[in-house]
């Protein structure tokens, strides 16, 4: 056995541990690191890195385990005080080890993620792994590669930052790097362009895996030239769970649109005559439209010369995508129009999604809708699961502040068991009652109301919205009660590290979507902290809690003050959607207007919440037997997925 399968396996056995709290075995280990770091304190860098490789070197022979792995660790953390000035706590320490050894490491925001993630990316980078980093925007991978590379230069590392502005051709040399910070879409179509490219015998497993061990490059694929070895995922739960319902997909343009662009207007035109409940059925819950038998003959008996409209098939297909388009896709919710048309927004991050686009024809249907030019019609030519791309890799490992409730399908899909870290000083968050409306527009003026009052006393305050429109819409409120404030959405992404480093200003208010809810960081001064800190406003609650949890991480960071509140009303399309009868029941028990006791608030948000992650999980599940169906429908060695 080689001595890089001998660390595969040792790391890979572990991964079926229970999850857990740090137990006595991780305080020792820990102690063992601060030892072994105050005998280096004085060592030359050169001597840390003769160190480190000596170290490495003995760590693919035998496994990671030991005192050489407590060395390595004990090194990396006196380059980084050295280099960052910045001294790695024992929740970092312990949570850098866990992932070198593929584990899923929930940390409280706040904690330091992005500085811990040097103890596993050195350690095997150092032991010639190659090593990506993955983030889940550009933003977060440039400024973790512009944090993070004094030290890997220091430990005579080469390091990438690969973005979408990138150029392909710049792409082989920045994948051929020690460690690479990348976003997971970027890396995942980065490996589908080498499949269309080289064929997918050229992208198999083994071969991608394999390629660069033990120094040698054999046949490997264009981009991702040193192959898949080690990865680490920030925002883990973002990635596999929340983005893993829908595959990747690298398509090729079609020359049919002309003819079909007319058949859609005309389509969308028919839609709007149609009425619910009796032509047809909206799920909302699922997006899904349901056509009633009242509509068959309509269908039937439609006389077109279109082309596109020829077959009574085909005409049930293009209803669906205009009755979608029409009733469930909404501009400024799940999309923008720029000056290109439109762009799709992720509704878990608040950003816009570039060359992205809604499969089998409803993308250019919405663009009939918002009548913009119309995009050219595509055809996949390969595709791929988030479960199945990162099962490729030799092994990876993840962070989040937000794993355990989804700690049991992370080990049930990936086999990944989640190790919860306490935080490194005490909470001092105050969280107060949910404010359950029973209209929309009265938890909008309640909203205005707090964050000026908020802000009148010298705090900041940052207020989370669902969407766009949602943002814009509390703008306006904002300004007709003469209050001063920034909006954060996906048409300001641009200006996103600046809008944030300014949310921490005394009496500053900040409207923004999800855009603020990862990896963003917003400093306060002693000043505002001792007024209370941060103080966060969340608008409307997600489909998920760990979403919510997110937002709220913003404030109360590393030990400071800082506040939350949540004003929801009945109106929100959670609750109509996902507990439509104990909406109405609520609705129907109160007066207009009135305010609903924070119980109410509190089993409405449980009843909504857990039906929508458990659809969540059916939809995951059977996006993945999906996607095993087709790989063994084309094979192996032809596969798409």
């Amino acid at each position: 056995m080689k001595p890089s399968d001998r660390v595969v396996r040792q790391v890979l056995s572990r991964l079926s541990r229970a999850d857990r709290r740090p137990g006595l075995f991780e305080r020792i280990e820990y102690l063992a690191v601060a030892r072994q770091a105050a005998r280096w304190r004085g060592a030359e860098d050169a001597a840390l890195r003769e160190g480190l490789t000596t170290a490495a070197q003995w760590l693919l022979r035998h496994g990671v385990q030991g005192p050489p792995l407590w060395r390595a660790a004990a090194i990396v953390r006196e380059m980084t005080r050295r280099k960052l000035g910045l001294w790695l706590h024992p929740v970092q320490i312990t949570a850098g080890l866990a992932l070198l050894r593929g584990r899923i490491v929930e940390m409280a925001t706040g904690e330091g993620k992005t500085v811990t993630v040097l103890v596993p990316a050195v350690i095997a980078a150092s032991m010639r792994f190659p090593v990506h980093i993955v983030t889940v925007n550009d933003y977060l991978s440039a400024r973790d590669h512009k944090i993070l590379r004094p030290v890997l230069d220091a430990f005579g590392l080469t390091s990438a930052a690969i973005t979408e502005d990138v150029a392909p051709h710049l792409r082989a040399g920045a994948h051929d790097t020690d460690v690479v910070f990348t976003t997971n879409t970027s890396l995942t179509f980065d490996y589908l362009r080498d499949r269309v490219a080289h064929g997918a015998d050229r992208s198999a497993l083994a071969e991608l895996a394999q390629a660069r061990l033990g120094g040698k490059f054999g046949r490997a694929p264009r981009n991702l030239g040193r192959g898949l070895g080690f990865a680490v995922l920030d925002e883990v739960d973002s990635v596999l769970i929340d983005e893993a319902q829908t595959p990747l997909i690298i398509t090729a343009e079609r020359q049919d649109g002309e003819t079909r662009g007319r058949a859609e207007r005309l389509m969308l035109h028919f839609a709007a005559s149609l009425q619910a409940d009796l032509h047809f059925r909206l799920h909302g819950r699922t997006r899904r439209v349901e056509l009633l038998p009242a509509v068959d003959p309509l269908i039937a008996g439609w006389q077109t010369t279109e082309p596109a409209l020829a077959s009574e098939t085909a005409r049930r297909d293009m209803l669906g995508h205009a009755l979608s388009a029409l009733h469930f896709y909404h501009r400024d919710d799940q999309y923008i129009l720029t000056p290109d048309g439109i762009e799709i927004i992720d509704e878990y991050t608040g950003r816009v999604m570039p060359d992205r686009q809604w499969q089998q024809g409803l993308h250019q249907m919405i663009e009939a809708k918002e009548e913009v030019a119309r995009s050219a019609d595509r055809e996949t030519l390969a595709q791929i699961t988030y479960q199945a791309f990162f099962n490729r890799f030799l092994w990876f490992a993840g962070m989040t502040g937000t794993a355990r409730e989804i700690a049991p399908e992370l080990r049930t899909s990936y086999g990944r068991a989640v190790l919860r870290l306490p935080t490194h000083r005490r909470m001092r968050l105050r969280f107060r009652s949910i404010r359950l409306y029973r209209t929309s527009a009265a938890r909008w003026r309640a909203v205005a109301r707090e964050a000026g009052r908020i802000a009148g006393q010298g705090r900041p305050v940052l207020i989370g919205t669902r969407s766009v429109a949602a943002s814009e819409y509390l703008s306006d409120l904002l300004k007709a009660e003469g209050l001063a404030h920034v909006v954060l959405n996906a048409r300001q992404d641009a200006q996103e590290a600046e809008i944030v480093a300014q949310a921490g200003t005394a009496g500053q208010i900040t409207v923004a979507t999800n855009m603020a809810g990862r990896g963003t960081d917003i400093p306060v001064s002693p000043a505002v902290e001792a007024r209370g800190g941060l103080h966060v406003i969340l608008t409307e609650f997600h489909t998920s809690a760990r979403i919510d949890r997110q937002l709220i991480g913003r404030t109360a960071r590393q030990g400071q003050r800082g506040s939350a509140a949540a004003f929801v009303s009945l109106e929100d399309p959670l609750f109509v959607d996902m507990a439509p009868r104990l909406t109405a029941l609520l609705r129907g028990a109160v007066p207009f207007g009135t305010r609903l006791p924070g119980k109410c608030a509190d089993l409405l948000r449980n009843v909504a919440q857990s039906r929508a992650e458990r659809q969540g999980q059916r939809q995951r599940r059977a996006t993945t037997r999906q996607a095993e169906r087709l790989r063994k429908s084309y094979g192996f060695r032809h596969d798409r997925i």
